[in-house]
């Protein structure tokens, strides 16, 4: 079972709230045609009157595709080392954050002469280790650019072939370096929205199961990943001394190994287990069952049930990052390409809407002052 959590981000926003309703009453008032299919699994509280009508796909049922779609580990395998790659060329900006650290900002080479200066942003996380290299954050952004969205691709400290300029990659827990390109942008685009895809909300629980059976395999692969990121720049942290041990993380056989050695230290934290703990987004967040990765015991449905800016979709298959499914399975986008597509629609729309009012408001206030002034 794979998931994608969507939601707004009402605080940070310039949208109107999304009205509280109980969801059986939503539910039950809701036209047979945005009714979610029963193959897949929708939690949300009052998010699901206004998300559910703008995403169509959702009413036709999940169909992963023969054979690939049938394993979980084939699916994650598959997207991961044969999905198509689209052809894009960056053009790279380099933040320096508040610490001196530094973090890479790929956009689309062109985009600035080709869409409109006032179009919506999307901003790209990717995975642990990811970059604007690999498959999945290429399709979305491709969508995305058709779609008329100006895309930039944030890569983590070391990330991406990112420069690292002081000795601390990211964590889980640390969001600064989210925050400052936020802000960096945020003065054209206001933050309205999020969405997340194989959220491990649970690092506790991920972290149990990243070590049995097949998914061990992951755990080397991912740890390797890491490894080679920190040799890259080992030299910044050659003079670290206190809780850090260094041979431990540039020769780590586990991502909780590199954790232990390197990350929890960098943060502050007593353990990798303190860690694990205590940087957990279900505990904030008050999102494939069969995800390898990303464990279906660990979404916290009851949290993201009470809250009215939340909608988890949990589809029946999907593995990790793979959702070999749909019109351009197997080869092409994940099947919640257009799923997340319409959600970032559906809140443009909103802010367009809202805009409108605003402005109407304004010219009436304006042609009122100008009366009275008579």
């Amino acid at each position: 079972m794979a998931r994608a959590s969507l939601g707004s981000a009402a605080p940070l926003t310039s949208f109107l709230p999304i009205r509280s309703l109980n969801p059986a009453a939503a539910t039950a008032a809701m036209p047979a045609e945005h009714q979610p299919h029963p193959s897949l699994e929708v939690v949300g509280g009052g998010g699901r009157d206004s998300f559910l009508p703008a995403i169509k796909i959702l009413n036709r049922p999940y169909k992963p595709y023969p054979v690939i779609g049938w394993n979980r580990h084939v699916e994650t395998i598959f997207a991961a080392f044969f999905r198509s790659l689209p052809n894009v060329r960056f053009r790279r900006e380099c933040l320096r954050t508040k610490d001196n650290g530094s973090v890479a900002l790929d956009w689309v080479s062109g985009d600035d002469f080709r869409l409109p200066p006032d179009s919506p942003l999307l901003i790209l996380l990717p995975g642990l280790t990811g970059g604007s290299g690999d498959t999945y954050v290429r399709h979305m952004l491709a969508r995305a650019r058709k779609n008329r969205w100006r895309v930039v691709v944030f890569n983590s400290r070391g990330c991406g072939d990112s420069p690292v300029t002081t000795p601390q990659f990211y964590s889980a827990s640390f969001i600064e370096d989210l925050r400052e390109v936020v802000a960096h942008e945020s003065h054209n685009c206001p933050l309205s929205g999020a969405a997340s895809l194989c959220n491990p909300f649970n690092l506790v629980v991920a972290d149990e199961d990243f070590r049995k059976g097949f998914n061990i395999v992951y755990d080397k692969a991912l740890a390797n990943s890491l490894c080679k990121i920190f040799k890259t720049h080992s030299l910044l942290f050659e003079d670290m001394g206190g809780e850090y041990n260094i041979e431990l993380a540039a020769n780590a056989k586990s991502v909780k190994e590199f954790d232990e050695g390197l990350t929890r230290v960098s943060f502050g934290f007593k353990s990798a287990d303190d860690y694990y703990s205590n940087s957990s987004s279900a505990d904030s967040i008050k999102h494939a069952a069969n995800d390898p990765i990303a464990p279906s015991r660990g979404i916290p449905r009851k949290d993201i049930q009470e809250n009215q800016n939340c909608l988890l979709i949990v589809t029946p298959k999907g593995g990790h990052l793979g959702w070999v499914a749909g019109a351009e399975s197997p080869r092409g986008a994940p099947w919640t390409d257009p799923v997340v597509m319409d959600f970032l629609e559906h809140l443009e729309r909103g802010r367009e809407e809202k805009r409108k009012i605003y402005s109407y408001i304004w010219q009436y206030k304006a042609k009122q002052r100008g009366l009275a002034s008579h």
